[in-house]
């Protein structure tokens, strides 16, 4: 009931402990709180908080309009629903170096597992859309360096994204990756990749771990996790897949009441009301509530 039961710490070494090379494990987006408790119930081992879904959320296109308080403060409501370690999407770092050190604390103080750190001109774009641009090695670095020198608590994990591989092909991208390590990464991300050889490529690489994004209508296939923990990756993040299924589902429902006039054909669809009490635990917190109520109240001092 209420907050989580593990504390930033823990779930900080938990995010650590998952990332084995060819692990695989699967972190589906987050778009709310409430999705991260269904998430949690259904046994994955994380969770993953998009950029491009919290830009979305608030009706804008992912280019780089939101803000660090803001993705902050949606990443602390998602973290505190879920004992599950939350690796959060933190686009460019808001700022120069010294910038991107406050975004490591802000995130740290919200209570998430780990961030990422991308190398694109900012104002970014979605890094399966053509017609990126790529800071250079020396900002790229510093932005790491920044990132890994900020932290306080060193459990939070940095990874590097980097979009290189849209512009300058794989092994120019490998290269930044291994400087992006060296500047103190704990990961790295590499987007919009091409093929398995090309995920398999990157980890025989690099002797960090690997995340592959299996986004839809992206630059890369949908790839199963067996696939991927083939080729040594250790995280596979599905970053708006959540979003997409239940705005499609919204879609249509609205569609059904203006033809039909009644949202009845629907509703073997949707969400029970005894499910989402259960999901929300309102057994749980009427049984708190009771307990803190359910007393005599004496009506004169001793």
């Amino acid at each position: 009931m209420l907050n989580s039961t593990r504390t930033p710490a823990q779930k900080r070494q938990d995010l650590r402990a998952l990332l084995e090379p060819g692990a695989a494990q699967p972190f589906p987006g987050a778009f709310t709180p409430l999705s991260a408790k269904l998430i949690q119930e259904k046994g994955f081992p994380g969770a993953y908080i998009s950029g491009a879904v919290i830009a979305n959320e608030l009706a804008l296109p992912d280019i780089g309009l939101t803000t660090l308080s803001e993705v902050a403060t949606r990443g602390r409501q998602i973290a505190a629903a879920t004992d599950l370690p939350c690796l959060i999407d933190a686009d460019t770092g808001f700022g120069e170096p010294m910038n991107v050190a406050r975004t490591i604390q802000e995130l740290e103080d919200a209570g998430l597992a780990g961030c990422h750190i991308e190398d694109q001109v900012n104002p970014k774009r979605c890094g399966h859309l053509d017609g990126k641009s790529m800071v250079d090695l020396e900002t790229a670095t510093q932005r790491i360096r920044a990132a890994a020198d900020g932290r306080r608590d060193d459990g939070f994990l940095v990874m590097a994204r980097t979009d290189l591989r849209a512009t300058s092909g794989l092994d120019a991208a490998i290269e930044r990756m291994k400087a992006l390590v060296d500047a103190g990464a704990d990961a790295v991300f590499p987007e919009a990749l091409a093929d398995l050889s090309e995920f398999e490529q990157v980890c025989a690489a690099l002797d960090v771990p690997v995340l592959a994004n299996m986004t839809e209508f992206g630059k890369s296939d949908l790839f199963t996790r067996d696939q991927l923990a083939e080729t040594g990756v250790a995280m596979v993040i599905y970053p708006v897949t959540l979003l997409r299924a239940a705005m499609g589902a919204a879609e249509r429902v609205l569609e059904t009441l203006l033809s039909e006039g009644t949202q009845a054909s629907q509703v073997d669809e949707m969400l029970t009301r005894a499910r989402l009490y259960e999901l929300v635990d309102y057994e749980g917190y009427n049984r708190f509530d009771a307990s803190v109520f359910d007393v005599e109240v004496p009506t004169s001092h001793p």
